[in-house]
């Protein structure tokens, strides 16, 4: 008990103070059976961690990508989280100035728009995840749109067309960034063509504008990746498979999406109400089902890549800015683990214009930062992930991961998981809320295998009022609008930064103890470093 008691008070009891060790001196029997510990050995590794949480990244639509702003963030958020590919709508709609016909009939190509967009991602160590699609107005059959921006989701009134235009794209990038370039991308073609309002023709119809895109792409090249079906709620898998294995059509990946709410697949402005799901595996039932799916085709080998993924898939729902977010993100990339190569969160910043210019400074987009670049709880999840060491550790428990770098240094990334949305109310109605978390009891760090010497500790954490720009936003009055002043002081709220930095000293055992409070939906980084 002494040495418990001395532990707490040598930290500070992180903030709790002296209150902490009054209450593990005369409580410790209802605290220990609280105590989740995590134990760790430097020496007992798993092999190299799995960064699949970093592959890729969601973004609104190709246009949005020319502002400063945008740019900005992603080199940002990039530098914090190390997203490597970057997957985006709308990259041959209109605005993106790529298809004419002209009075005399001829067909026109233009790709300078394209170029400034794809020349900013790779000049900042990023590559694209090309989403094809939405269709030219000159190339489409009909007049039928989706969102502000008018993405048309008709059929092309020619698919020979159509693959031409996806041919010279190709060829273009080809010339452009080099053959070995463009062979690290990923072609993925169209986005939810199982949904009326992404897709106005058939599956079959969907299947054609596939086929015809991979023949021009593998006609430039046949190393290039290309695949889909992305579709909305896991679907189309069997299908797309079977399809592409009878007609001997290419298909190098199977791509499609999945969110954490039970109803619906479309809602752009958020009238629907929507509910956090129950089921504790949410999300990662889909991408487990998708990858036994796989496993029992005729393609048994294929990478599957979600190119979609949240709690919820309107971009006016406030779990996107809660802080119980990260612990959300985090739980669920650990649930998926090795079945999929890629989740690609949807998405960085809410500079994203679906339902058009957003009025309000949080409105429940679905971006990791919001329009200012304020930082939100879940934009943590990924900072810290970005921490952890190329090695991981054994560890058996659940909520959490433990790296090495082979060198002496530990990081031990740890949260709690608890749904405490209430029976009939939904996540606009809920989230809005000041919502001050329950006590969990605590959270044990058992570290073993360190070399005796001097080490650096820094703690970090994410959770009610730690890292959380939109509860001190809502504690603000929720304003629609923010002034300059406003902005500044949310944006220091939020740096991610540790909020303890100090020396440890590891005796000859070789071992580090360390006892963190934990409430729900908390999520700590504890990072020890040796000190040369």
């Amino acid at each position: 008990m002494k040495n418990l008691v001395t532990k707490c008070l040598s930290i500070k009891c992180l903030s709790i103070k002296s209150a902490c060790a009054f209450f593990l001196l005369f409580s410790s029997a209802a605290l220990c059976a609280q105590e989740r510990v995590i134990a760790v050995d430097v020496s007992q590794t798993n092999g190299e961690l799995n960064r699949f949480f970093d592959v890729s990244i969601g973004a609104g639509r190709a246009n949005e990508g020319l502002r400063a702003d945008w740019q900005q963030q992603l080199a940002e958020i990039k530098r914090d989280a190390g997203f490597r590919y970057i997957r985006m709508h709308g990259l041959l709609t209109d605005d993106m100035g790529v298809y004419k016909i002209d009075a005399q009939g001829r067909e026109h190509y233009n790709f300078q728009y394209i170029d400034a967009l794809y020349d900013y991602i790779l000049s900042i160590g990023m590559k694209p995840f090309v989403e094809l699609g939405f269709m030219p107005s000159a190339l489409a059959s009909g007049d039928k749109t989706i969102f502000w921006w008018r993405g048309n989701v008709t059929p092309p009134h020619s698919y020979e067309k159509w693959e031409a235009l996806i041919k010279k794209l190709t060829e273009h990038w080809t010339q452009r960034y080099g053959t070995e370039e463009v062979a690290s991308w990923y072609f993925e073609v169209w986005n939810e063509p199982n949904l009326d309002g992404f897709w106005a023709g058939s599956q079959q119809d969907y299947f054609k504008l596939y086929a015809h895109s991979a023949r021009a792409i593998k006609s430039v090249n046949p190393n290039y990746k290309v695949g889909g079906p992305a579709t909305a709620g896991a679907a189309w898998i069997p299908e797309m498979i079977a399809y592409c294995a009878q007609h001997k059509v290419p298909l190098d990946f199977v791509s499609t999406h999945s969110y954490g709410v039970n109803q619906g697949f479309l809602d752009e402005y958020g009238n629907t109400g929507t509910v956090l799901s129950k089921d504790e595996l949410a999300v990662a039932r889909d991408v487990l089902k998708n990858r036994a799916e796989i496993a029992a085709s005729a393609m048994p080998d294929l990478e599957l890549h979600y190119t979609e993924w949240s709690s919820s898939y309107t971009p006016a729902d406030p779990t996107h800015d809660s802080y119980h977010q990260p612990a959300y993100i985090l739980q669920k990339l650990k649930q998926v683990g090795s079945a999929a190569q890629s989740m690609s969160y949807w998405v960085f910043t809410d500079i994203f214009e679906e339902p058009g210019p957003r009025f309000e400074a949080f409105h429940g987009g679905f971006g990791l930062m919001n329009t200012q670049g304020i930082k939100k709880p879940a934009y943590f999840a990924y900072q810290f992930l970005n921490k952890l060491s190329a090695t991981e550790l054994k560890n058996n428990d659940a909520q959490s991961i433990a790296a090495t770098d082979g060198k002496g240094s530990v990081q031990v990334l740890l949260w709690d998981s608890t749904f405490t949305l209430p029976e009939g109310i939904n996540n606009q109605q809920y989230y809005i809320k000041d919502l001050p978390p329950a006590s969990k009891g605590e959270a044990a760090i058992r570290v073993s295998g360190l070399k005796k010497g001097s080490y650096k500790l820094a703690l970090s954490q994410v959770g009610y009022q730690k890292n959380d720009a939109y509860t001190a936003y809502i504690r603000m009055g929720s304003p629609a609008q923010l002034t300059r002043a406003q902005v500044a002081e949310l944006k220091a709220l939020a740096t991610g930064k540790p909020f303890v930095e100090k020396t440890i000293r590891i005796a000859r055992d070789g071992k580090y103890q360390l006892d963190l409070p934990l409430r729900e939906n908390d999520v700590y980084l504890v990072e020890i470093t040796p000190l040369r």
